[in-house]
């Protein structure tokens, strides 16, 4: 297997097998990427697909220069054109919940109840999040975007952004200690 720094370079000369090899590598991280935004496997696999075209387009560019990681530089791509589609969708309007749709409040399980559950697990409560939950939950947690950021990022205030990042994890939260409670039957 080739190094990063190779597979750039074979990119940028238009060698086809570079970009097999940089998709080989990163494509299944990436894809989990689009997948925790979307929530829906087929749009995520068509998002992962324009990602790449866009990827191998900036790297010929040279619009990636090597400096950072390159899986990160590609896993924002990924974050932005996601987000990019669920506003054309507009699906973002899911950020406005109404008072009585909120979940009841609910203490998170002892952490010794959830450590046995996997990670593709948990990944799967969180695209089964609503949209907008989801899309506040991911930016917060695997972004790390404060919520001053991702209130300009999503042109809602800041507090819409505290409020949603609570109601994910309080619907994680009751998703989990379903998922307990099912387990120990």
């Amino acid at each position: 297997m080739k190094d990063e720094f190779e597979l750039v370079k074979g990119c940028r000369a238009g060698n086809n097998e570079a970009r097999k090899g940089l998709y080989t590598l990163y494509s299944k991280r990436l894809l989990a990427v689009c997948y925790r935004y979307t929530g829906d496997m087929d749009v995520a696999h068509d998002i992962l697909h324009d990602g790449f075209i866009k990827i191998f387009k900036s790297i010929s560019k040279f619009d990636y220069r090597g400096n950072g990681s390159l899986g990160l530089w590609m896993g924002r791509i990924m974050a932005n054109l996601s987000l990019d589609y669920l506003q054309r969708k507009k699906k973002m309007q899911e950020l406005i919940v109404q008072e009585e749709e909120l979940p009841d409040v609910i203490d998170l399980p002892e952490k010794e109840l959830y450590e046995g559950i996997s990670d593709e697990q948990l990944m799967l409560f969180v695209t089964e999040l609503p949209a907008g939950y989801r899309t506040v939950f991911n930016l917060y947690v695997f972004e790390e975007k404060t919520h001053k950021e991702i209130a300009a990022m999503l042109s809602i205030n800041e507090h819409s952004s505290t409020s949603q990042l609570y109601r994910a994890k309080c619907m994680l939260a009751k998703r989990i200690k379903e998922y307990i409670s099912n387990e120990e039957k």
